[in-house]
């Protein structure tokens, strides 16, 4: 036992949920938009003076080119041989289109149960329900069940470029049993979404130019369009169904287990609420049930992300571009190397006759996946059903962020758990957080912590039996 008692750092924790509001609506209110830098600075010393009224000991670090990284740290009197860290974020996407926002998006306005702005899920919300949990814990009985360290970093929505860097130079300082990921999603059926692990990126920009200026349209007769270049190029990248025709592009992928497919068997699947909530009639390639599944936690991917060429204003230009340019995020699966794949992506456009494109890569990041046998696993979904009341296992998120370099660097494994719910319009207008949804996870972390702390059994518990 870890000496401390729990129930009064959820009681404590129950009592601080306005405070809780009040700390996320600050944090909303500074934007800290990491793909043109507003507010970063200040976002990062203002995450730093939240946590330090928690009792949380914290530091700014920075390093040369590379946005500031929060760091903090409560020592446990009572266990100091077992160490938790949180890894976070406290930068947002751009809020842009601003006219499909109902309020300003760093308003942290609260209508009902749900609060809204952006970051509001991603991810400040989760980082102030960690913080709370180790301020109730604090508050409560003096100590924490275990070492908890927090990284906040800057940059995770343009592609962490930095952290390593960081984790590089502070690997001893940051040295950790266990990592608790940003963020986690909650279903349709409120239940916590425990995610291990992530698919890896490869973000390029591709472009061409043809002219030195756009040309009247009449001249297409004479003059090549970049655009339709650089429409033959993606199109021999996939099929109409998605598969990506890049030579040898998943030699190295790693393959499902057996108990990865049991566990991807018995996590739910509301096919008919993903195709209302986006408004689409079915999903690519006719895929329904596990199929779907498996293309959410270990599909590649090659997706346009953006294209732009000539004229997109209002009415009719007749106009030739000079150049177009491509932007693509290729999702990447375990044990493919981002560099590998970008190799075999210039060679394809080489070997295609498209040598004359130019590829600028923009982010790239491996995948990660911890083993669901690992005790760290069975604590975690233990403390999320005593907390929301049920949980679900899920080999894997499909989206994208720096567990790769935490896992490698710091040889721990890596869990996320949180209270996203999968409707919150993250990275869109309108972002916003449930307030009880936030409450469950402030708790769910007490529990987390409670469990990490007491002495190991050495019987991992078998995955979804926690």
């Amino acid at each position: 036992m870890t000496g401390l008692n729990r129930d009064d750092a959820l009681k404590r924790a129950d009592a601080a949920q306005p405070g809780l509001l009040d700390c996320l609506q600050t944090l909303i209110r500074q934007p800290s938009v990491s793909a043109t830098g507003e507010g970063i600075d200040e976002c990062a010393a203002l995450v730093g003076e939240v946590m330090e009224e928690a009792g949380i000991h914290t530091e700014v670090l920075r390093l040369d080119g590379a946005p500031p990284l929060v760091c903090g740290e409560v020592r446990s009197g009572i266990n100091p041989d077992r160490t938790l860290l949180f890894y976070n974020h406290y930068d947002v996407q751009s809020p842009e289109p601003l006219d499909l926002w109902q309020d300003p998006p760093f308003s942290g306005r609260v209508i009902g149960d749900k609060i809204f702005g952006r970051g509001a899920s991603d991810d400040k919300g989760e980082l102030v329900t960690r913080i709370k949990a180790v301020e109730s814990y604090l508050q409560a009985c003096g100590d924490v069940p275990c070492n908890i360290k927090f990284v906040v970093e800057g940059e995770e929505e343009t592609g962490s470029a930095s952290i390593m860097r960081y984790l590089d130079r502070y690997r001893s300082r940051l040295a950790c049993d266990g990592v608790i990921w940003e963020f986690g999603f909650v279903d349709a059926r409120d239940r916590p979404i425990i995610s291990l692990g992530m698919k890896g990126l490869l973000y390029v920009e591709l472009s061409k130019t043809e002219s030195i200026r756009d040309a009247h349209s009449s001249l297409a007769v004479l003059i090549r369009n970049p655009a339709w270049r650089l429409v033959q190029a993606l199109n021999s990248m996939r099929d109409p169904d998605g598969k990506i025709l890049i030579a040898d592009w998943h030699k190295e992928a790693r393959p499902l287990s057996e108990t990865d497919l049991r566990l991807l068997e018995r996590e739910p699947f509301d096919g008919d609420s993903f195709k209302e909530e986006f408004g689409v009639d079915g999903f690519l390639a006719g895929r329904q049930g596990l199929d779907a599944k498996v293309a959410l936690a270990c599909g590649t991917t090659c997706n346009i992300a953006g294209f732009h060429s000539g004229y997109a204003g209002p009415g009719a230009k007749t106009v030739l571009p000079a150049g177009a340019t491509a932007k693509l995020d290729f999702r990447l699966v375990p044990d493919m190397d981002p560099k590998t794949q970008l190799a075999r992506l210039r060679e394809h456009l080489r070997s295609g006759g498209f040598g004359d494109i130019r590829v600028r890569v923009l982010s790239a990041e491996a995948a990660s996946r911890t083993d669901p046998s690992h005790e760290f696993v069975g604590q975690v979904e233990s403390a999320a059903r005593e907390s929301f009341g049920d949980a679900v296992l899920s080999i894997s998120n499909p989206g994208t962020g720096p567990m790769h370099q935490f896992a490698s660097a710091l040889g721990a494994p890596c869990v996320s758990v949180g209270c996203t719910h999968i409707f919150s319009r993250i990275h869109s207008p309108n972002e916003f957080a449930r307030l009880s949804l936030l409450q469950k996870a402030t708790r769910c972390i007490c529990l987390v912590m409670d469990r990490f702390g007491k002495p190991r059994t050495g019987t991992p518990a078998a995955p979804g039996q926690a």
